[in-house]
């Protein structure tokens, strides 16, 4: 398989697998990858998961170039044709888009190496970013006569101010981690690959331990009041509050913190 899912605890770890190929994205790893993600949202006992490359020299570099450079269709034939079948056609990009596969756990992004153009994207997805010294960051589409094609640039300005985002897109450059830290792209950097796996975990079991209703909640509220004014992000913001409020998991958050003990949180 070109992607595997391990299960520790609470956590899922998934590892693109295709070291060879700096773990370009084929269409059997898309398809993995997307068949993988399904299963952390559908099993209850994952509250987290960590996306991580194998292999010391990439994250992702995006597309496998070399498997989808040939088209078995035009655009206008790919265009109306459902997600697997238009991938099948040539529009593959359509499974690099995660947005229809609804996850609502925590994805954190562990970035050592090469994190270029679709494998930026991919990490833009990722609720998280943290990154290794050596990682470098960059959508280089405009230097092969093309654009980021899985929102990047969009998602970019979001994560970024955008006279960063933009010269990023415009150039193709690259930059390091340093860098990405600097202008907010990932949240920490690590020394080397084994400290960033270490961290991811303990990001991902602080994560896992925490009340999973509103865990989903706020990754809701992030998605879906980016965009609002203050007062209409309040309205959704209050609702979000008003479910929570008479939840188990609520009850039990405040009688532990009562009796300064850990909660026991069960996701009801």
């Amino acid at each position: 398989m070109p992607v595997h899912l391990q299960i520790h605890g609470a956590v899922a770890l998934l590892s693109l697998d295709r070291p060879q190929a700096l773990n370009a994205l084929d269409i059997d790893s898309l398809r993995s990858l997307r068949e993988h993600l399904a299963e952390v949202r559908d099993r209850r006992e994952i509250r987290a998961a960590i996306l991580m490359g194998t292999g010391e020299r990439a994250f992702c570099v995006g597309a496998d170039l070399k498997s989808t450079r040939e088209s078995s269709a035009s655009y206008a034939e790919a265009l109306f044709l459902g997600k697997q079948q238009a991938a099948d056609a040539g529009l593959y990009i359509r499974l690099m888009d995660l947005a229809d596969l609804d996850l609502h756990k925590p994805l954190i992004a562990a970035i050592n190496g090469h994190c270029l153009g679709g494998g930026l994207e991919l990490a833009l997805q990722c609720d998280l970013r943290i990154a290794s010294g050596n990682a470098s960051f960059g959508l280089p589409e405009a230097v092969v006569g093309s654009i980021p094609a899985v929102s990047g640039l969009h998602r970019l300005q979001k994560a970024v101010a955008p006279a960063h985002a933009m010269q990023m897109a415009l150039t193709g450059e690259r930059i390091d981690a340093a860098r990405a830290l600097s202008i907010g792209l990932v949240s920490e950097v690590l020394d080397g690959p084994a400290a960033l796996l270490d961290r991811a975990f303990a990001l991902a079991e602080r994560i896992a331990a925490q009340a999973p209703l509103a865990v989903q909640s706020l990754q809701s509220l992030a998605r879906q009041t980016a965009h609002l004014s203050d007062a209409d992000a309040q309205r959704l913001t209050e609702l979000y509050w008003g479910v929570l409020r008479d939840t188990e998991d609520r009850l039990e958050g405040r009688a532990a913190f009562a009796e300064k003990r850990a909660p026991h949180y069960r996701g009801r």
